[in-house]
């Protein structure tokens, strides 16, 4: 299974518009956050509106720069995957929205305990979905804000931002795959436990990835990832 992934649009539709073929040949599509640009909520909406037109299975979550309520406009259009569980073609998704709190110019930041609750659904299904180990190999999460030391989280100066919770919270499980967002400089992919990670970057400044899925015997593994520029 193939997934165009994205993160940080931040209102630029051209670079969306630029797109159209690897929308036309992938499966699905991962959207990590950041419909709006940074103090310009109204951005978002024509972001929605441009990647609705563009894919009809989109599995998204909202960023710090997105307003919260913004979190029912993607409901509406049954993309989002923030606190609750999506079955797709034997994967099952989970996301989390937000950037964790830093500047406060943000109006989408939350403390690492909020943002880590929404997967509390991840937790109470655990029993009847991971393996006996409780491992879930089926599962993709979306979350806009990385993990903790990784290579999609570190700010200028070798200094890693992520959340120590959602690291934590990926060692348990060991989804298949972990898209994330929010770090514009550490576009990166990169592996927790037996998890891909993958920052595509900022689509904002041209940046992000293709990511294939494979199942063998009904254990699913990355066949590829590729970080990508306009």
């Amino acid at each position: 299974m193939k997934f165009l992934v994205l993160s940080d649009i931040h209102g630029n539709v051209a670079n969306i518009d630029a797109l159209d073929a690897e929308f036309a040949s992938c499966d699905a599509v991962i959207f990590g956050g950041d419909f709006a640009a940074f103090g310009k909520s109204e951005t978002g909406k024509p972001v929605l509106e441009k990647l609705l037109e563009k894919h009809g299975t989109i599995f998204s979550v909202i960023g710090n720069c997105d307003e919260p309520s913004f979190l029912d406009e993607i409901e509406s259009a049954d993309i989002s995957v923030e606190r609750t569980l999506a079955f797709h073609e034997g994967l099952a998704f989970a996301g989390a929205g937000g950037g964790t709190r830093f500047s406060g110019d943000t109006p989408n930041e939350r403390d690492e305990e909020d943002i880590l609750s929404d997967f509390s659904l991840v937790d109470s299904s655990a029993e009847s979905c991971a393996d006996e180990n409780g491992k879930w190999n089926s599962l993709v999460l979306v979350m806009h804000n990385p993990p903790k030391d990784t290579d999609c989280d570190m700010i200028p100066g070798g200094i890693h931002v992520g959340s120590a919770l959602l690291r934590s919270f990926i060692e348990k499980y060991e989804p298949v795959l972990v898209v994330t967002g929010h770090i514009h400089e550490s576009a990166g992919i990169s592996r927790v436990g037996s998890s891909t990670v993958v920052n595509p970057g900022s689509l904002a400044e041209g940046k992000y990835a293709v990511v294939e899925l494979d199942n063998a015997g009904g254990t699913w593994s990355v066949k590829s990832a590729e970080l990508k520029s306009l």
